[in-house]
């Protein structure tokens, strides 16, 4: 190992290797974890971290190698194996309950009981109460799952881990679907934990996280484990060349820009635009922005705020109740999605296996559909099959769509290539509008990487850019400006210059530094923007 680091070790793997056939998902991986520490594990998509976590659970047993606990060899014969010795995990996607209470959820299958046979529910309300109180978490033990908010799910997950002592907890993207304000809880609950001497192994590929609560990293990669290292004075982009194995690109728009579109006509603009679901309820609410070419508004808010809504109505594929959209001067309000493209609007949706690739086809299908005339593949009122093929190995080249060829069947490449697929095929456009839902949203960070310099690259051609993402960091490294939803409302813009994690976090919630709500209203200088307050976290700085 490489870290500085000392102290016991409660927890080594040395030699690991796990395969499924002739797939290699784990080959040779050491991992030391010191006891009473916050341990991170990072690594691309695929590069071993679950069938790791899967195989310290007792899931999977490893084909060779040596698992110590505590300094002693052992063989964790299944999750309940794993629990006798201390390790307890908690999942991404939650295993709780919904219809059952907090305390029947803690100890569901190992209730206590009077007599041996009968349920104590009485003692395991009790119990409950008792780890909650313990470790700071203010739930009714008698509180039905159902009515809990993610975060507070993700508590009762954490506190049924350590009602049967689990001294080793691990966390498998414990943040994936958290707001701002329940990450800070969260970094506060582990760092609590760290406290009162648990051990914690923490995946993430966020690095910003890493940084605020880990006290090491180790980074996996193919199977590998190819550094350790104190979180201490390290970089974020060394952790990320780590994960890839070379220097990787982190997007930093942040000072790059400002000013440079002041004055500028718009080129998209929305003035009041509302639609309504299937019961009447309004999805937009009066929504007015506006882009000028080659800027980047970024959108951030609470996933089911009216972003979908939004990306949608822009494109034309929802119908706009109230309002205009306009393209260039041009009204496209009432505008069938076709009509949109050849306006120059180009979309990457947030599904893109659902809305931006047709599985099945080939890759060249997928990168010529919508393109065919543009890219002159038409000959005679037919496709030409040879000069897709030649088309499509030109983009599978340029936007380095691994694993691909022309004829490949766009379905089997891994998440990151797939998206590169949509990405090439949106931007052979060369759009003047471009909307980009959750750009990054299941691809490693090679493939971000990828992913963000053509998104800046068509702003820098002068395409306006729409982007709607739920990654805070992602939204302040590539926005000129970002706007928060709440409840289909556009409640405020700022320029990027001026924002923080949690001023944007304060009006993802309803409030700002002031305890109010936003003003609803699109302020390109940001000047009707009330400035939360706070200090940032470390992650943040």
């Amino acid at each position: 190992m490489d870290s500085t680091t000392t102290g016991a070790p409660v927890l080594r793997l040395r030699g690991i290797r796990k395969t499924f056939g002739p797939k290699v998902a784990i080959d040779s991986m050491d991992l030391e974890v010191t006891a009473g520490e916050v341990h991170a594990l990072c690594g691309e998509n695929g590069a071993g971290k679950s069938t790791l976590m899967n195989i310290l659970v007792g899931i999977h047993q490893p084909d060779s190698g040596e698992i110590t606990v505590r300094g002693r060899p052992e063989r964790i014969d299944g999750p309940a194996g794993a629990s006798r010795l201390g390790i307890g995990m908690v999942h991404q996607h939650f295993t709780l309950v919904p219809s059952m209470t907090v305390a029947e959820n803690i100890y569901l299958g190992r209730q206590p009981r009077r007599w041996g046979l009968l349920a104590d529910r009485r003692a395991m309300r009790r119990a409950a109460g008792e780890l909650l109180e313990r470790y700071g978490f203010p739930l009714d033990p008698d509180q039905r799952v159902s009515e809990l908010t993610v975060g507070q799910r993700q508590r009762v997950e954490i506190v049924k881990a350590l009602a049967f002592d689990a001294e080793i907890l691990i966390l498998d993207e414990p943040t994936a679907v958290l707001t701002p304000a329940e990450v800070d809880e969260l970094m506060d609950v582990i760092a609590g934990l760290r406290e009162r001497g648990r051990t914690v192994l923490f995946i993430t590929h966020k690095l910003r996280e890493v940084k605020a609560v880990a006290d090491r990293v180790t980074v996996i990669r193919h199977g590998l484990s190819v550094g350790t290292r104190d979180t201490e004075g390290l970089a974020e982009s060394e952790i990320a060349g780590l994960m890839v194995g070379r220097s990787v690109f982190m997007a930093d728009r942040r000072q790059t820009t400002a000013g440079a579109f002041d004055g500028v006509p718009a080129l998209l603009e929305l003035d009041a635009v509302s639609c309504e679901n299937a019961e009447g309820r309004r999805t937009l609410d009066e929504v007015a922005l506006t882009i000028r070419p080659g800027e980047i508004l970024g959108i951030a808010g609470i996933e089911g705020n009216g972003q979908t809504e939004l990306a949608e109505a822009v494109t034309g594929l929802r119908r706009i109740t109230g309002g205009r959209v306009l393209l260039d001067g041009r009204d496209l309000t009432s505008a069938t999605p076709r009509e949109r493209r050849e306006a120059g609007t180009a979309f990457i949706p947030e599904d893109r296996l659902d809305r931006g690739l047709s599985p099945e086809m080939s890759v060249a299908e997928n990168l010529g559909a919508s393109n065919y005339r543009r890219a002159g593949l038409v000959r005679r009122g037919m496709v030409s099959q040879s000069a897709l093929r030649a088309y499509a190995s030109g983009r599978i080249t340029e936007f380095d769509i691994r694993g691909a060829q022309p004829d490949t069947p766009v379905g089997t490449l891994s998440g990151g290539n797939m998206q590169k697929v949509v990405v090439a095929r949106e931007l052979a456009r060369e759009p003047a509008l471009l909307v980009v839902a959750q750009p990054t949203r299941g691809v490693d960070i090679g493939a971000s990487e990828f992913v963000h310099r053509q998104i800046l690259a068509a702003a820098t051609r002068g395409t306006a850019v729409l982007l709607i993402s739920s990654e805070l960091s992602e939204v302040l490294a590539l926005s000129d400006r970002i706007g928060v939803m709440l409840q289909g409302r556009l409640v405020e813009v700022i320029d990027t210059a001026e924002a923080t994690e949690t001023r944007l976090g304060l009006a993802m919630s309803g409030a700002t530094g002031d305890g109010t709500g936003g003003s609803g209203t699109d302020d390109p200088g940001g000047a009707t923007a009330q400035a939360g307050t706070g200090t940032e976290r470390k992650a943040a700085s």
